[in-house]
């Protein structure tokens, strides 16, 4: 985005180029206000995509949503697992102030969930006229008032428990878990094909009207079961958590394909209704991957605080509007998103509303750099903190604070520890990690 970026900053230096300008020539470029899709996977690692350097999963609709748009190569997830990221993404505030600091499970958190109090973009998307939907995994509380209908969802089929067997629907708690808003329903399918086909369906009823579309991808979360594989799980019955699959590394590598698959199906949707103009997409995983996975380079796994817990690969897309063959090197995170669809569709931020991410489409439409921030981690005994190239951990552990500070501009795997050899950048980061740390987790 380097020289795409001095061309613009010079124009609009000039007086001739703004944000308000852009986005209006933008919509002048659409038929109507613009549809929102965006598109999580689950536990899909930093190395997972061939777009991403892999060189045994085939990912062409996801690579050809990079080329034609912008990929991030330091996107981060708000948190290292599952529920606390789709907390944050939903309502743009780290996810400890909403109550969701870690994983929602059937045993232990049955009571918790997303307040229906909480702001989030689907309810100010709904409120402003568009048809709402989710299809796949919501893992934000399992009582009715936590329901995705509850959260301004006008549509919601999946399932609300961290995974299911992808062929059965039955989680890990032996419990029947496949959903039609309300009313559990019987339906038949691998779960990756049944989430494309009811994103499929929902776009052909919306296409006259503007829509926000969340696709929540199982894949590729254990249990690792490709299309033709059997069942593994059984109401109230005993099975293996990952599934019976000798071969996780096929099985991995088919449910990536087959998840890309479904999202080619989407674009080939957009495209055949005229809508491609008309539609910003986002492309995101929800932490990193584990170690059935891939996260490249990049230091540890799902649920630590090293960047390959919460590094995750990222694309966004919007033809004709946003520049195609972008490379951006900021640093962005998932709490960005909701202010980011929000400044597309030109929609007001609520005045109750207060943001922990930032708009991203000064970046995206203009090149600009992000002004800088720090962004923070949390995640059981854990903590993070990220300001410019500068990332702090503090970990407790067997009673003892460990503490690595890292230059993340030379040192991407985060191998050599600076901590002591960098009293001062210690000592400012560690200040600042404790002020988010008191401010955030008192939640």
């Amino acid at each position: 985005m380097q020289t795409r970026r001095n061309f613009l900053r010079a124009i609009g230096s000039c007086g001739l180029l703004s944000m308000t300008s852009l986005l209006s020539d933008a919509q002048s470029k659409t038929h109507r206000s613009p549809n929102i899709i965006i598109i999580m996977a689950d536990d899909l690692g930093y190395g997972d995509l061939s777009c991403y350097g892999n060189q045994n999963i085939n990912t062409p609709n996801l690579d050809a949503l990079a080329a034609g748009g912008v990929k991030f190569t330091d996107y981060h997830s708000s948190g290292p697992v599952c529920s606390p990221t789709r907390a944050g993404l939903l309502t743009g505030r780290y996810q400890q102030r909403c109550g969701i600091p870690g994983v929602l499970t059937v045993a232990q958190h049955r009571d918790q969930g997303l307040s229906p109090d909480e702001i989030t973009f689907s309810r100010v998307f709904k409120d402003s006229g568009y048809k709402t939907a989710i299809f796949g995994k919501w893992h934000l509380g399992y009582k009715p008032e936590f329901n995705p209908r509850n959260h301004g969802f006008d549509q919601f089929q999946g399932y609300l428990s961290g995974n299911v067997d992808y062929i059965s629907h039955i989680d890990q708690a032996g419990v029947y878990d496949w959903w039609n808003n309300q009313q559990q329903i019987e339906e038949e399918g691998y779960s990756t094909h049944l989430i494309t086909k009811h994103a499929l369906r929902f776009i052909d009823e919306n296409k006259e009207k503007p829509f926000c579309l969340y696709i929540a991808h199982e894949a590729p979360h254990y249990p690792y079961q490709a299309p033709d594989d059997p069942a593994d799980r059984t109401v109230g019955g005993e099975f293996p958590n990952h599934g019976s699959r000798k071969d996780i590394k096929g099985a991995y590598k088919s449910m990536v394909e087959e998840m890309d698959k479904g999202i080619g199906q989407v674009m080939k949707k957009v495209r055949q209704l005229g809508l491609e103009q008309d539609t910003f997409i986002f492309f995101c995983s929800d932490n990193g991957a584990n170690k059935a996975g891939s996260n490249g380079s990049l230091r540890g796994y799902k649920s630590s605080l090293w960047e390959g817990g919460h590094r995750v690969p990222a694309i966004a897309y919007w033809s004709g509007i946003i520049a195609p063959g972008g490379i951006s090197k900021e640093p962005v995170i998932s709490l960005d998103v909701f202010p980011t669809i929000l400044s597309a569709a030109r929609l007001k931020k609520p005045a109750s509303c207060q943001f922990d991410g930032t708009d991203l489409m000064p970046h995206l439409l203009l090149g600009s750099k992000i002004p800088e921030r720090s962004l923070f981690w949390s995640f059981k005994k854990q903590k993070a903190i990220r300001r410019g190239g500068w990332k702090l951990i503090e970990t407790e552990k067997n009673n003892q604070k460990i503490i690595e500070l890292f230059n993340l501009k030379k040192d991407l795997s985060e191998k050599n520890n600076l901590a002591n050899s960098n009293k001062d950048k210690l000592q400012s980061l560690t200040k600042e990690m404790h002020r988010y740390s008191n401010e955030l987790c008192k939640f």
